[in-house]
């Protein structure tokens, strides 16, 4: 098998994850923060030491304030919900996620969508011009899942901290490639899920905080900690992290990021570009295949997607697995705003999307897939 579906979720992951989840269920996986014994204890401690490594990794000076939860949409959740209601104004690219625009259409708040290029960039000079008074959140993704581009996140975060009005970055795309410094960059709050660049496994998510606003709870229960009352408790992480976490998930996750530190995002990043950008001058040569969203002179991650003439996209993902055993995505990727604004509202796209553990061989039997069936037609 090919995997080119990093952007979904990656595989194949570094094999001490996979170790380190085992060594958690079979001798220690007991509840954190919940009893005294040596096996909650040695549970509780492999949380903590994964707080202390992703608040590290993502330049948080307080390793509280690093939440888990389930994925990137309920961290997603949490902060939209937690400030967004009736009255309030935020403001949203246009290559955002469905995990980013069902909760904010749902929650009552008003919003203007600031518009990317047909490559998929937003421009940040055109942020001001949308701020209102009742603003009261600006969210922008790092990088689109659909075609790769990295958005001037940086720049939009100044434009916030200059208004006081809280910013969300979406990292569910990029984080653990393009490196991050919460703080550097003017951050208040970093959502990205465990199981995509970070490596780890699927039901692990990451909300980092850097702010002093707390958005409302959006659920409560069990943490453990003030049991006595029944309001849910106003610290972190407690105040988000109610119910029992991911243990064994956390643990892999924990060592999905310290490969990353081995390779570092900077060394990550050169090696899934370079596989993609010779891909897309591959598919550009191919006729009736064209690229969409794609620019390599701006900031990019490793993904790529392009459509085929007179071939259904769903269809022709559909013969590269049956036929070439390559796994990668096609269709509208959760994002359909996005192709509204690259222009493959009508049709999707087939994505490619590289990983760590990608090579120069898996590009070339994809190019010779995609050509064979463009020949087909």
């Amino acid at each position: 098998m090919i995997y080119l579906d990093n952007a979904a979720t990656s595989w194949p992951k570094p094999p001490e994850v996979n170790l380190a989840i085992t060594d958690c269920l079979v001798n220690y996986c007991a509840n954190p923060g919940r009893s005294g014994h040596k096996m909650a204890l040695q549970s509780e401690k492999a949380v903590f030491d994964c707080r202390s490594l992703i608040s590290k990794f993502f330049g948080l000076n307080n390793p509280l304030n690093v939440v888990f939860t389930l994925n990137a949409t309920m961290a997603l959740n949490i902060v939209i919900k937690g400030i967004l209601k009736e009255g309030k104004h935020a403001i949203v690219t246009s290559m955002e996620h469905n995990s980013v625009m069902r909760p904010l259409a749902s929650s009552g708040a008003m919003y203007d969508v600031l518009m990317a290029d047909k490559s998929g960039y937003v421009n940040p000079d055109d942020v001001e011009s949308l701020i209102k008074n009742n603003t009261s959140l600006i969210i922008c993704t790092l990088s689109s899942n659909v075609c790769g581009s990295v958005q001037p996140f940086e720049k939009i975060a100044e434009i916030a901290k200059k208004h006081g009005i809280p910013f969300l970055l979406d990292a569910s795309q990029g984080a653990g490639a393009y490196p991050i410094d919460i703080g550097k960059m003017n951050i208040d709050f970093l959502v990205c899920p465990g199981h995509k660049g970070l490596l780890g496994p699927q039901g692990t998510g990451i909300l980092c905080v850097n702010s002093q606003l707390r958005p409302e709870t959006i659920f409560e229960g069990g943490t453990g900690s003030e049991s006595k009352l029944l309001m849910q408790p106003d610290f972190m992480p407690d105040r988000f992290e109610s119910g029992t976490v991911n243990v064994p998930g956390i643990v892999g996750l924990s060592k999905g990021v310290e490969y990353i530190n081995k390779r570092t995002p900077e060394g990550i990043l050169y090696h899934e570009n370079k596989l993609c950008n010779i891909l897309a001058q591959n598919l550009a040569q191919i006729p009736g295949v064209r690229l969409v969203g794609y620019d390599p002179l701006k900031p990019r991650t490793a993904v790529l997607s392009f459509v085929m003439d007179n071939k259904d996209s769903l269809v022709l993902a559909s013969l590269l697995n049956i036929q070439y055993n390559i796994a990668l995505r096609a269709g509208y990727h959760c994002a359909y705003t996005a192709h509204s604004t690259i222009g493959t509202k009508n049709t999707g796209t087939v994505r490619v999307s590289f990983g760590p553990y990608n090579t120069i061989k898996d590009v070339d039997r994809l190019t010779l897939a995609v050509k064979e069936i463009s020949l087909q037609n």
